[in-house]
């Protein structure tokens, strides 16, 4: 490792899904500024993130966020030392409006570059000083960071992995989802239960008003920190058919018969549509889905915790945001555990600095030729 010069500032820049954001963050730690232009809205309609769709919105959105990004400093360009970017794991189109735009920014600044792992981005927003407040545009604040070793939870749409984390930079997967991940299950189960999209927060809501009522499967992979949620989903599904053959079974008044003077044969009669779920029992479900997931994963979590010696377990990624997770591994962890402000759960660009600034400490720099690299591991 090698020391920065204090006030090492980062301009860092994250596109790996569906927020377009950038960050400018000092020392690795303190946030300048941290600006995101979500496609939440855009992509509500359709159930689920469009890539394509996605990809042409990064470039729209690209020099208004870097703009307001860099106006929180007084010089500008001039209190810049360094560029960063995601270049894995996401949608390899995403990816590259950011990648390519931050090492156009770089080359022409003269500035050095580096990619960035999305994963391990998620895990140093812990590392971010936000003095306990949450962040918007704009934060700082104090804090001491995390001591190794450590026991990451990464939990995102995309990705549920257990880590231990030696130093920096130095990983050790301990397990991680064999089918579905965490947020994946969420939005599929959503889908289900007609809660839209998306389905980590809608699932919460739902929950949130149930009275408990039953349980669902865990998956609990014995002898491993291996994750599985498709059986789960599964139960959902299945629950959910069960309750609406049910509710078509029971005998509702004949609606009056339409009069026409065409020809029945030539109009196909159209199949009922499924009946809608009841909110209740629509909460239960939500309720016993979340629940299920939680044990899970906090059970394992906090097992990796013991049985490696962690000083705290760090919570990471957009399911991170979960407030029930939270509670719940607070409550059986047996050692701090660590999560960021739920602005800092989801995808932001303060996170990527963060991380960022230990790359630069190490001594690593990326070439001009770096791609973007779609299925990147951590650690790789």
């Amino acid at each position: 490792m090698i020391t920065l010069p204090e006030g090492f500032t980062i301009l860092a820049l994250e596109t790996s899904c569906d927020e377009t954001a950038a960050a400018v963050v000092r020392d690795g730690r303190t946030i300048v500024s941290s600006v995101v232009a979500s496609q939440m809205d855009m992509h509500s309609r359709y159930g689920g993130v469009v890539p394509e769709v996605a990809s042409r919105q990064h470039i729209i959105s690209m020099a208004p966020v870097v703009r307001e990004a860099l106006a929180g400093l007084p010089g500008g360009w001039a209190d810049v030392h360094a560029v960063a970017a995601t270049y894995g794991p996401g949608l390899s189109g995403a990816l590259l409006t950011g990648l390519n735009t931050a090492k156009a920014m770089a080359w022409q600044r003269g500035l050095p570059f580096v990619g960035v792992n999305h994963l391990e981005a998620h895990i140093y927003a812990s590392w971010l000083d936000v003095g306990g407040q949450d962040v918007g545009s704009r934060g700082r604040g104090t804090g001491a960071p995390p001591e190794f070793p450590l026991v990451a939870l990464v939990v995102s749409g995309g990705h549920t992995l257990l880590a231990l984390l030696r130093g920096h930079g130095d990983y050790h997967i301990l397990g991680q989802t064999r089918d579905d991940a965490v947020g994946e299950a969420f939005d599929k189960v959503a889908r289900i239960l007609g809660l839209g999209y998306p389905g980590g927060p809608a699932i919460q809501r739902a929950a949130e008003s149930a009275q408990p009522a039953g349980t669902l499967p865990r998956a609990w992979l014995r002898d491993s920190y291996d994750f599985s949620f498709s059986g789960l989903k599964t139960a959902v599904l299945h629950k959910a058919q069960e309750r609406q053959e049910r509710e078509t079974r029971i005998p509702k008044p004949a609606p009056k018969p339409k009069v026409s003077h065409q020809d029945p044969r030539a109009q196909p009669v159209a199949p009922s549509p499924p009946p809608a779920l009841d909110a209740a029992w629509v909460a239960q479900i939500a309720h016993a889905f979340q629940e299920s997931v939680v044990d899970v994963l906090s059970a394992k979590a906090t097992d990796a915790a013991r049985q490696h010696g962690a000083t705290a377990i760090i919570l990471a990624g957009g399911v991170a945001a979960n407030t029930r997770l939270r509670a719940e591994l607070a409550r059986r962890a047996g050692v701090p555990v660590r999560f960021p402000p739920i602005a800092l759960c989801t995808d932001n660009a303060a996170m990527v600095a963060a991380a960022a600034f230990y790359r630069f400490a190490a001594g690593a720099q990326s070439g001009w030729d770096l791609d973007v690299t779609p299925n990147l591991r951590l650690g790789a």
